[in-house]
């Protein structure tokens, strides 16, 4: 019985991993940074914030269309939902491999 739930950690287990690399795959080809809008001397301008190495930088973008600005935030929304995947599926990574390390009773 022990050994046919081993089988199915370990297949659960390698569904997991396999996820997490699609999971970071997904993020890596999102665009980086997101979108912010100054105002100054009460015109707007829109600038592409992204961390380079430790620091954050504002690259101006000029003016953009509706459809590259709903394109940012898509990623931004995107971005969100595979960090949450992928922080789900590394928890669950732990457990099963906690559990198939776990020694049997005999």
């Amino acid at each position: 019985m022990r050994g046919v739930i081993k089988g199915v950690l370990a297949e659960e287990l390698e569904n997991s991993l396999r996820m997490k690399k699609e999971y970071e795959g997904a993020l890596r080809n999102l665009p980086k940074g997101c979108l912010a809008m100054r105002r100054i001397r009460g015109r707007e301008y829109c600038y592409l914030v992204k961390r380079v190495d430790e620091k954050v930088k504002y690259i101006y973008k000029g003016k953009l269309s509706a459809e590259e600005k709903k394109k940012f935030e898509e990623a931004k929304e995107l971005r969100a939902k595979y960090r949450k995947l992928l922080s789900q599926v590394k928890k669950q990574i732990r457990f099963l491999r906690s559990s198939l390390r776990g020694k049997e009773a005999i």
